[in-house]
């Protein structure tokens, strides 16, 4: 192994590891993550492996169960805690590097292949996502190694590759849905369109048959049993989540949230903040080389080379298909940027601007230093997060016995139903005057927002006491609650005759 080869991958570990910290030390903070890892902890609670549920009684139907496998089954072997949760998206962003390496290296050289991965993996929504609970890690690792497999069996690999093409499909079906078809769809026929010639006849390498039906047989039985299990399932998640959401762009169906309205063509702009900073300085880059009077070899270095056409065809697939959409989210990248960090990482390999090749280093460490600085800064308490761990934990600690559950006045966050176990409840105001009837509490813990004056409190609970506050909620207590609330409605009574 040549020395190059040792530090390159000495960095990349490094960058990989460095992961580690924010997995382990960032509290969840709403909205996505705790949602996602509450969902995943209620399967690994209740044992349902089919039916993904958002709360006891209420089915998740906006996602494929794959992601969520995967987490319930890290919170199996390591128990409850961020880093468990977080572990299955780290593994699958770990599993995308070694194909950019891989597919690089086959298209070019191991010095490219080197380049590629670290630039993919130093990417900003790349370093963030391999650390986060989503779904979107999942989805782009199943169509990259779709479209990874369909390029090298293109170029004249078998083998396995053959059959890694369709369990990529299977992958993407699982965590997503039929979006994974879209998006290895558009550059497949895209590609072939520009390389007809070429690739007709290696299509035929692909077992399309034996490897249809492998992906129907592996995928098919969950949506079946999904749909048997909590009937409505498919309409939602077919027609609203990949119909009704992409032409609507303030669709009101979303169950789960709200619908994320953007402007058309946003998702350029998102492919920005995605590829920060490598494709800022690559389209930099470009434009200069494109102004200096270079603009033929630019384009027949990308229209005549297969390997660079499918790449770009690949890259670009998301934001196509997303460019008409309102309803989108900068995740969305995702699939793109292991096909863009090899473009980059041949041009970034090869030094060619001087002053690229001073910055580079700089450029591989960016990120990860200025996101590991942000997550240190954050545990440290001098950035206020929304999340509710640090309120939930204080709870955890001084509750007694006979005190009440945790209780969130008319909003409920994610991050308090993770951290909770699933015991805070959400009540409203008129539900917290009949709460005694639920049960006798020595103590009543209430959060209320933190924008709430003493007097709005007052009004509300006379006697609670504020014992701490975070970022939106002070938490208050009213001490010998049964006592406290028979006076309060006696005092509500009077004045009700009063009136």
């Amino acid at each position: 192994m040549s020395k190059r080869f040792n530090v390159w991958l000495l960095i990349l570990a490094a960058i990989m590891a460095s992961r580690f910290i924010g997995m382990a030390l960032f509290p969840f903070a709403d909205t996505t993550e705790p949602r996602y890892a509450e969902i995943a902890r209620l399967m690994a609670e209740t044992g349902d492996w089919i039916t993904p549920w958002f709360e006891p009684g209420v089915p998740f139907w906006g996602k494929p169960p794959l992601s969520f496998w995967a987490q319930a089954a890290a919170i199996k072997v390591f128990g409850v805690s961020e880093f468990s949760l977080r572990f299955p998206s780290w593994l699958a962003t770990l599993a995308m590097v070694w194909l950019v390496w891989r597919l690089a290296r086959q298209l070019w050289s191991v010095q490219v292949a080197q380049w590629s991965s670290l630039v993919f993996a130093t990417m900003a929504l790349t370093y963030i996502s391999a650390g986060a609970v989503m779904t979107d890690a999942f989805l782009a690792l199943g169509t990259t190694l779709t479209l990874a497999s369909f390029c090298l069996v293109m170029m004249g690999e078998g083998g396995r590759w053959r059959w890694l093409f369709f369990i990529g499909l299977v992958i993407g079906l699982l965590s997503k849905g039929p979006l994974a078809l879209v998006l290895v769809g558009i550059p497949i026929v895209l590609w072939l369109l520009l390389s007809w010639r070429e690739a007709v006849n290696n299509l035929r390498r692909l077992p399309w048959l034996r490897g249809t039906l492998m992906t129907a047989v592996l995928v098919c039985p969950w949506y079946i049993l999904a749909e048997l299990k909590t009937p409505g399932f498919l309409d939602y998640f077919i027609i609203g989540e990949h119909i009704r959401r992409f032409l609507d762009p303030g669709w009101a169906g979303d169950l789960y949230g709200s619908a994320h309205d953007q402007p058309k063509g946003m998702i350029w702009m998102f492919w920005l903040w995605a590829s920060f900073p490598w494709g800022i300085v690559a389209l930099l880059s470009l434009a200069l080389a494109w102004f200096r009077g270079k603009r033929h070899g630019i384009v027949s270095s990308t229209l005549l080379s297969p390997g660079v056409s499918f790449l770009l065809v690949s890259a670009l697939a998301p934001m196509l298909f997303f460019t008409l959409a309102g309803n989108t989210l900068w995740t969305y990248i995702l699939p793109s940027l292991p096909f863009t960090a090899i473009l980059i990482g041949r041009w970034v390999s090869e030094c060619k601007p001087f002053w690229l090749s001073s910055l580079r280093g700089g450029l591989v460490a960016f990120v990860p230093v200025l996101l590991t600085g942000f997550v240190c800064v954050a545990v440290l308490g001098w950035t206020p997060l929304k999340t509710e761990k640090e309120l939930v934990t204080y709870y955890q600690q001084i509750r007694e016995a006979d005190d009440s559950p945790l209780i969130y006045l008319d909003d409920l966050p994610f991050s308090a139903r993770f951290y909770s176990g699933g015991t805070a409840l959400e009540v409203t105001r008129n539900g917290l005057d009949n709460f005694p009837h639920v049960g006798a509490f020595e103590h009543l813990y209430v959060a209320v927002p933190k924008k709430w004056s003493g007097e709005k409190v007052a009004d509300l609970l006379p006697s609670a006491r504020k014992v701490m506050e975070n970022k939106r909620y002070q938490l208050l207590v009213i001490d010998g609650f049964r006592r406290d609330q028979q006076s309060v409605s006696e005092t509500k009574g009077v004045r009700s005759n009063d009136i």
